[in-house]
């Protein structure tokens, strides 16, 4: 918005199809929404409860400045377990959710005018997450007839004497797909060639469906280059709490909190107890989550490959199709808007995730089978969707 009192940084609209499906959402009655990736399951009880429980026990305080102690040793111990990645304590920092925590690595490393690769398509923030801290993104475009893997041949003639850092995320919000042990490994050699920081978005970490998920940190040499970035949001149902970890290196954790403290000061001190459960019981909550899920997608991807002009890949991660919509003849805006209108189903065009997204539609599974089953019977019914 241009005004006076606006910062003039601001004043081209910055709105996204993302931020604009709340909205969209209320236009008719019966929309089922398909676009943001809010699962529909409530957070499990044994986290609400022992929260609760703490909360009436005077866990109601500012904690540490890089997190509850206790937290911060279930997120040791997690790594230890599941990764046999060793962290010291000074390696790891709780934050106000994992896109905070984004922010806060990016603002940490970057000078004016640095370079950050991402791979798209992305996450729709983290363009203007690279442009907050004055870095310039650089896109690196992926494809579906390359299983949306990262090109290690046009990744490094990306790299300039300005680049500084490569997001990756995998489990990939909107592709669904997952690298592989080879792709990270050849994005590894790539950053340790050229000296550089890999920012690895691991938040879809348990939705990893045909292979055990690899954090890139635990690969050989690594783990000093590596700042990770994770969340209870997805993988425990706790987007409302607003609580994530960051892992990196000593000195870049000691410049985030200095961050932090000017913007949050410290996490939820609720939601960190919270998050303890949440890790303390995750062989019991994380199950029952997984095998819904991956029902879900699976479902609505058999249902997609059998609708007219319209296709995906085999899900391998994230409860997230990037459904292929090029026979239509339509752009992907157009594609979701007439979706929207005549069967009121809410998806979000594949452009809100990177010009490379064109001729796709995103759709988060977050709904019943039920609910997708009558989705996917709209849809089918529209013209451009019929033979």
């Amino acid at each position: 918005m241009k005004h006076k009192y606006i910062a003039k940084r601001y004043w081209k609209d910055a709105t996204t199809p993302m931020g604009q499906s709340d909205v969209l959402a209320k236009q008719y009655s019966d929309v089922i929404d398909l676009s943001l990736g809010d699962p529909d399951l409530v957070t499990d009880d044994i986290i609400i409860e022992n929260a609760l429980k703490d909360a009436k026990q005077g866990h109601t305080k500012y904690t540490d400045f890089r997190g509850d102690i206790e937290l911060r040793n279930e997120i040791r111990k997690y790594y230890r377990e599941e990764y046999q990645l060793e962290l010291e304590d000074k390696e790891v920092m709780v934050v106000t959710s994992g896109c905070l925590g984004m922010y806060l690595a990016l603002e940490a490393i970057i000078d004016d005018g640095d370079e950050v690769i991402i791979h798209q398509p992305c996450f729709t923030p983290y363009m203007q997450q690279i442009e907050l801290a004055r870095g310039v993104p650089v896109i690196l475009d992926t494809y579906e007839h390359e299983d949306f893997q990262i090109s290690i041949n046009r990744l490094e003639q990306l790299i300039t004497e300005r680049t500084k850092a490569i997001i990756i995320n995998s489990p990939n919000n909107p592709t669904g797909i997952c690298f592989t042990k080879e792709t990270l490994e050849k994005v590894a050699a790539i950053a340790k060639q050229y000296d550089l920081v890999v920012i690895a978005d691991d938040i879809y970490g348990l939705y990893s469906f045909e292979e055990p998920f690899i954090p890139i940190s635990t690969l050989e040499e690594m783990k000093e280059r590596t700042i990770t970035i994770n969340s209870f949001s997805k993988d425990f149902t706790m987007t409302g709490w607003r609580i994530g970890n960051v892992l990196a290196p000593a000195y870049i954790i000691k410049t985030m909190q200095q961050i932090n403290e000017n913007v949050v000061f410290t996490a939820p001190s609720i939601s960190q107890r919270g998050a303890i459960y949440a890790l303390r019981h995750r062989k019991e909550i994380q199950p029952r989550m997984l095998e819904e899920y991956k029902k879900r997608v699976f479902y609505a991807a058999d249902w997609i490959n059998k609708i007219s002009n319209m296709s995906v890949l085999k899900p391998r991660g994230t409860f997230y199709l990037f459904a292929n919509i090029k026979k239509t003849g339509l752009s992907s805006a157009e594609a979701a808007n007439r979706i929207l209108h005549e069967a009121h189903v809410l998806t979000l065009p594949g452009t809100a995730f990177g010009n490379c997204g064109e001729g796709y539609i995103r759709l988060a599974c977050t709904c019943t089978t039920d609910k997708l089953r009558e989705a996917f019977e709209r849809i089918s019914k529209m013209d451009i969707f019929r033979d």
